[in-house]
């Protein structure tokens, strides 16, 4: 096979290929032996005839045609194995010279990985941090514990801070125009929460069940919604109902309400050992992510712009399902942040290719350390998460070939890290 590699730019190259007659024959026998079990020929039992005879049975186009695509199939793989190529695209091939079936030559282009120099891994160190958990840590536990529990009292006076109020409010830009978002029905709303824009909670203390209120509050410069950063919003709000909110005595008998507790010692060690383990695998998944971009950072590569194109469509279609959580629709979203879809995309562009080079860094390593998934391994993985899903649909996705390669794929990159944390710690 002789091969001509063009390189277009750094992450672009073009292929010349001629496959000789030789490495034509065999495909050759095996389209047709595949095109021969549709063929019945006489004389010959089922699968039985011989090649020659089998040709003069088959349809020359359809010989030629599933030839070509069988041909490219097996050929374009070989050659990008032997250049050692690492293609991110479907390739757009054209067929240049085809004479059946003794001569093939066909062009490719394609967008490909270019050049990596990848970080000396092995000498990058990144300490470990423990998780901590504080008496302020575990006293807010047992105070949102209190306050699940807490018993509420309607009353007639005038609300106060710690009371809960449930209102109906709606909120309406400088021109009068209601704001997405900022309204609601029969709220429930403990005051001093802090759950609401600084104010607002504020404004109802002193207020009645029945009464009415109309102010007016400045969103905070850092407001996440860039459309209401900093802006002027009118709320108008109605107090329906005003309750006494009383909180348990926190006891051995809170306690023993809460769980298998008899005393306040007891539930208190047991939130701190929850809290200890949660605390703790977050403290894990940063140190995970510092230490991939700790190697990331310090490996060279250039990236198709194809490529991340393809991931900002990930995210893009990862922020529309979140918003779909929240009811929000993504042209919503787009006038909230005051952005096109095009500026949103370009906004996308650094966290993607930070996302894909920290992918093409781990695969690289992989390679490097002969990491891989066993078919035992991947097995296991799959029945533990069938054991934790048990609806049937998810179940049944997790027989998919495409999510059994998402989850190797994830497991590669688990071990991948796993190496890298050895080494950062010796």
């Amino acid at each position: 096979m002789q091969v001509k590699v063009t390189n277009q730019s750094s992450t672009k190259v073009s292929l010349s290929v001629v496959a000789k007659p030789e490495e034509l024959q065999p495909i050759k026998e095996m389209v047709i032996k595949a095109l021969g079990t549709r063929v019945k020929v006489s004389g010959f039992r089922e699968g039985k005839a011989p090649v020659a005879v089998l040709e003069k049975n088959i349809d020359p186009a359809q010989l030629q045609q599933t030839f070509l695509e069988e041909a490219i199939n097996q050929i374009y793989p070989q050659v990008i194995q032997n250049e050692d190529l690492r293609p991110v695209a479907r390739p757009e091939i054209q067929i240049k010279k085809f004479v059946p079936f003794t001569t093939l030559e066909f062009d490719v282009e394609v967008a490909v990985i270019g050049d990596m120099k990848l970080a000396d891994y092995k000498k990058i160190t990144l300490k470990k941090t423990e998780g901590k958990v504080t008496e302020k840590d575990v006293k807010e536990v047992i105070e949102n514990l209190q306050t699940r529990m807490s018993e509420k009292k309607d009353v007639e006076r005038t609300a106060k801070d710690g009371d809960q109020v449930w209102i109906d409010f709606e909120g309406t830009d400088k021109d009068g125009k209601p704001i997405k978002g900022a309204d609601g029905k029969e709220y429930p709303l403990v005051l001093g929460s802090k759950t609401f824009i600084p104010g607002f909670e504020e404004q109802l203390i002193g207020t009645k069940a029945g009464e009415e209120k109309t102010f007016t509050l400045t969103f905070p410069k850092d407001y996440g919604v860039k459309a209401l950063a900093g802006q002027k919003v009118t709320f108008k709000t109605k107090i329906t109902k005003v309750q006494e909110v009383i909180k348990p005595k926190a006891d051995d008998a809170f306690a023993a309400q809460t769980g298998p507790f008899k005393t306040m010692d007891e539930l208190k060690a047991d939130i701190k050992k929850q809290l200890l383990q949660e605390k703790q695998q977050q403290a894990n998944l940063q140190y995970e992510s510092n230490l991939v971009k700790k190697v990331s950072d310090k490996t060279t590569v250039t990236i198709p712009k194809e490529l991340i194109d393809d991931t900002v469509d990930r995210l893009v279609n990862e922020q529309k399902q979140n918003l779909t959580y929240r009811g929000v629709t993504y042209q919503e979203f787009l006038e909230q942040e005051e952005l096109s879809e095009e500026k949103y995309r370009e906004s996308l562009a650094p966290q993607a290719e930070e996302r894909v080079k920290a992918s093409l860094v781990l695969s690289e390593i992989a390679e490097k350390e002969n990491l891989d998934v066993s078919p035992e391994e991947l097995e296991i993985r799959v029945q533990v998460l069938k054991g934790q899903y048990k609806d049937q649909a998810m179940q049944a996705d997790l027989e998919k070939p495409e999510v059994r390669r998402d989850i190797a794929m994830r497991m590669l990159s688990e071990k991948t890290v796993a190496k890298l944390a050895e080494y950062a710690q010796k």
